[in-house]
């Protein structure tokens, strides 16, 4: 006798807690005499729940606000609203969460090792030698431990911002366009190691960028920001496979129709 019971369910994955939550949160940057009176609205009412591990980039037209929510989830800015980083309101800079802007902040007296022990000793936060070693080889630096900034590639530095970013162990890491001012060969390799670094630490990621491009083949979600007051205007889910490489990713039909999707939102196209 043929069995017709029904096949047994594979329970769905509990969902991963939130990482980041930011409900109803506007920010007005101070007219002339230092209050709201006369001011610039910059945010406005932006909800974005970002969960544990998730890749999330945010685009739009320039001065939309990207970089002020990135400030402000990184503590750096004052903000009306409510915004909880692990489940904890963020009224400062946190433990948590680290930072990499467009411009390195290398000291060019220190060397790669030294300027990635930098950012830990600033947190008095223990590092070891075996610690950063490790570090070096995750970015690919062998070989460059004792080079000095000026002796580095741009590309190169802005893996060691990177560095000093990962090497706190952040459970929450912050990309306000770090490889924007790089030319585009040197931006897709560094893509890739980002993937690849990503893949390895797997911690929640919030980036900034102006590229399209460059938001799909690294995310699992793209929020698209409207023109100043920036508020979310979609929030596009990404559903390509991982690993992703630059190749075999931008020749899937797909990743074509995202781009083209983002930019009809974008209003570029």
């Amino acid at each position: 006798m043929t069995d017709t019971s029904p096949l047994p369910q594979t329970p769905a994955a509990a969902p991963q807690p939130l990482a980041v939550a930011i409900d109803k949160v506007s920010k007005t940057y101070p007219g002339p005499g230092g209050g709201k009176e006369g001011g610039t609205l910059a945010l406005s009412d932006i909800d974005l729940h970002i969960r544990a591990h998730e890749f999330v980039s945010v685009i739009g037209p320039s001065g939309c606000g990207k970089s002020t929510l990135l400030r402000i989830l990184g503590g750096l800015l004052a903000y009306d609203g409510a915004v909880a980083l692990n489940g904890v309101p963020v009224d400062g800079p946190s433990p948590d969460i680290s930072i990499v802007f467009q411009k390195s902040n290398l000291l060019p007296w220190l060397t790669t090792e030294a300027n990635l022990r930098l950012g830990a000793e600033i947190r008095r936060k223990p590092v070891t030698a075996a610690g950063i070693a490790e570090m070096v080889d995750l970015l690919g630096l062998q070989g460059f431990e004792k080079n000095y900034p000026h002796q580095l590639s741009g590309g190169m530095q802005q893996r060691v911002s990177l560095g000093q970013a990962l090497v706190l162990r952040p459970s929450i890491l912050l990309l306000d366009e770090p490889f924007g001012a790089l030319d585009a060969l040197t931006r897709d390799r560094l893509n890739i190691e980002l993937l690849r670094i990503w893949e390895e630490e797997r911690q929640t990621v919030f980036l900034v960028t102006h590229s399209i491009t460059e938001a799909v083949l690294l995310s699992d979600r793209v929020v698209v920001m409207s023109a100043r007051p920036g508020r979310i205007i979609d929030d596009v889910r990404i559903d390509l496979p991982r690993p992703r490489s630059v190749k075999e990713t931008r020749a899937d039909p797909r990743f074509s129709a995202y781009v083209n999707q983002l930019s009809e939102l974008m209003g570029v196209v």
